[in-house]
């Protein structure tokens, strides 16, 4: 976990160093968690990118354990879940990982291709062999007599909010209010989160050498990690 305040200093440090304007608590919250998610996502996009590099030798491996070990924070399950239920009842949901009926992992397949598999003996589903699809947001298997389905799935980071109390004319942390959030991110990504809000900040404080600053930044550290 990476703690919010510790973010937000290093945030107004850097953006008024050169008297560049000032951030509100607001718009900080605003930009961190959309700094948040914007690194998240990217957990999925470069895992998806190492796992198809051929031969996927010693160095992209670690890369690929590391991701994982980063996106493990937010594995969930199991959680219940009825034949022809929402996908969007479990509320934080961002994927699935795997659907369990009476113990055997069942295959996802696309609801286009579920009438093409159950045609044919060697691809129909069995309680030994089951399957899922999703069709117009809702959940089903086959075969359905197996019950309720477990899901396992990564869920979304919870949204960061950095509380404050106003002191003077200066907003201080309050770590004691009861939505004071900090990020979920592995420590590692502290100084990620940084650049990136500047780099929204900048945006916002009309600010292009604060914007490009953060930007590049950004992109050497990714071009740093896939070296």
């Amino acid at each position: 976990m990476v703690k919010i305040d510790t973010v937000y200093q290093r945030v107004l440090a850097l953006a008024n160093k050169e008297q560049r304007g000032y951030i509100t608590p607001q718009e900080f919250n605003l930009f961190a968690n959309q700094a948040q998610m914007d690194i998240f996502e990217q957990y999925f996009y470069d895992l998806n990118q190492f796992r198809r590099i051929p031969g996927n030798d010693s160095i992209y491996a670690d890369m690929v354990n590391v991701l994982e070990e980063k996106i493990s924070i937010f594995k969930e399950g199991p959680k219940t879940a009825t034949y022809e239920s929402y996908v969007h009842n479990i509320s934080d949901l961002y994927v699935i990982t795997d659907v369990n009926l009476s113990g055997k992992v069942a295959e996802e397949i696309r609801y286009e291709d579920w009438y093409k598999t159950q045609s044919a003996p060697l691809t129909k589903a069995t309680n030994n062999r089951p399957i899922w699809y999703r069709k117009e947001g809702k959940m089903y298997w086959d075969p359905e007599s197996l019950g309720d389905a477990s899901v396992h799935y990564v869920r979304k980071p919870k949204k960061v909010n950095w509380t404050y109390v106003v002191v003077g004319e200066k907003p201080l942390v309050n770590i004691h209010a009861s939505d004071y959030q900090s990020f979920e991110l592995h420590p590692s990504e502290e100084t990620k989160l940084v650049i990136k809000i500047l780099g929204l900040a900048g945006i916002t404080l009309k600010d292009p050498a604060l914007y490009q600053a953060a930007t590049a930044e950004d992109n050497k550290n990714i071009q740093q990690e896939k070296q």
